[in-house]
């Protein structure tokens, strides 16, 4: 598994908790499975859940480099 993986899989859960419609980040070329009826606080907490996982990810790079 390499980082990319790690992260697609973190959005998706992400993603998931926060907009329960969402089944997939994948597009799957169909307005209605690609595009989500979304209330702005789902996409801001998804947003804050996203940085706070990079925050704690670099946190952690750093510690691993010293």
């Amino acid at each position: 598994m390499n980082d990319t993986t790690d992260t697609a899989r973190l959005f998706l859960e992400i993603a998931k908790q926060h907009m329960p419609s969402v089944e997939t980040l994948e597009t799957r070329n169909r307005d209605a499975l690609d595009f989500h009826d979304v209330a702005v606080w789902s996409i801001r907490n998804s947003l804050a859940e996203a940085y706070a996982a990079g925050m704690t990810a670099a946190k952690r790079s750093r510690k691993r480099n010293r």
